[in-house]
């Protein structure tokens, strides 16, 4: 079945296309009733816009583009849930583009999605990227950008996140309360904003009970080529357990840490908690079913992806240089469970 164009609804409708173009797009020139009678008509019949025919005459494309570093993963899946939602509620369809945390092909994707001719730009910034250079280029091209997940306060802009620190020092608090005194880390960098603050938590936390080991037992699990996540993982677990007093408990920064290391972990032989107690960053919704049930920091995704979403819009349709920006720091949900169950019964 052919697309219904204008020229269709004003022939059924005994009006000029001119008439019938204005009325959808809530011309003061065209009546109350006469739009309405329009509106109606066109949603009955399914009509959609031309797309590119409205991006031409307009110069707007009507979509928005979005970087994330993978969609392989349940957390980002449901932040883009929230992302769609807003901007499909808006009239904007979605270009979602993955950077596979490398900056060059980050830098390929924001030039793809600027040649498109997207009206803004949603990141979540790629495990390399700490200089932000690209990002300023596109906004003084007059791009509308907002950083959702991976905050930073080396780029200014409108930023949708988690309170990393307040997280990471919640979940060694947890750890420490239930009699936990040698407490490892698995992190992805210090030259990561969101990692770095999620790493000053910890340390914090440690500080606060004095617990004086310090970063002796943080252990740094970045892939380089050649090298899985896993063997990193892996890698740094062995290293930890090599140690003449090993860990009695990990704390991992990030979603695909925490089931790696859980792995890596029954592998190695090691009970948990009764070895080694682990909690960490998970969106899964295996966790209760994890063997053990997997201690998790939860975050909202879908309410960064959709709050991110709608701030870029309100950016989009209000134009000119806003007034300042705003990060917002949504707050992780502890869940606990078996894996970081107290040592001591008494």
């Amino acid at each position: 079945m052919p697309h219904m164009t204008l020229r269709d609804i004003a022939n059924a409708l005994g009006l000029s296309v001119s008439t019938v173009s204005k009325a959808l797009r809530d011309s003061y020139e065209i009546s109350k009733d006469t739009k309405e009678r329009v509106i109606a008509y066109a949603r009955a019949n399914q009509y959609l816009p031309n797309r590119m025919a409205k991006s031409l005459k307009e110069g707007k494309s009507g979509s928005i583009g979005v970087v994330v570093c993978s969609i392989d993963n349940s957390f980002v899946s449901r932040m883009l849930d929230g992302i769609d939602g807003a901007c499909t509620e808006a009239g904007y369809e979605i270009i979602i583009m993955q950077s596979k945390e490398s900056l060059t092909q980050e830098k390929s994707c924001l030039k793809q999605l600027e040649a498109r001719g997207v009206e803004g730009i949603l990141i979540s910034p790629s495990a390399e990227t700490v200089d932000f250079e690209h990002l300023l280029a596109l906004r003084e091209a007059g791009i509308p950008i907002v950083l959702f997940d991976r905050i930073s306060e080396r780029f200014q802009s409108d930023q949708v996140g988690i309170d990393n620190y307040q997280a990471a020092f919640q979940a060694t608090e947890h750890l420490i309360a239930n009699k936990y005194r040698r407490i490892a880390m698995l992190n992805i960098g210090p030259d990561i904003h969101f990692a770095s603050q999620r790493g000053a938590g910890y340390l914090d936390a440690l500080r606060k009970n004095h617990l004086m080991y310090g970063e002796t037992l943080i252990r740094l699990c970045r892939p380089v080529t050649g090298i899985t996540l896993k063997d990193c993982v892996k890698a740094g677990i062995q290293s930890l357990f090599s140690l003449e007093v090993p860990p009695d408990a990990l704390f991992t920064a990030t979603d695909q840490l925490s089931t790696q290391s859980l792995s890596v972990l029954h592998e190695m032989g090691k009970r948990i908690p009764e070895d080694i107690a682990l909690i960490g960053f998970s969106n899964t919704e295996l966790a209760d079913v994890l063997t053990p049930p997997l201690s998790t920091l939860h975050q909202p995704a879908f309410e960064i992806g959709r709050l991110a979403a709608e701030k870029l819009i309100g950016l989009i349709t209000r134009k000119g240089v806003p007034e300042g920006y705003e990060t917002v720091r949504l707050p992780a949900r502890l869940d606990i469970r078996s894996s970081s169950r107290q040592r001591f019964s008494g």
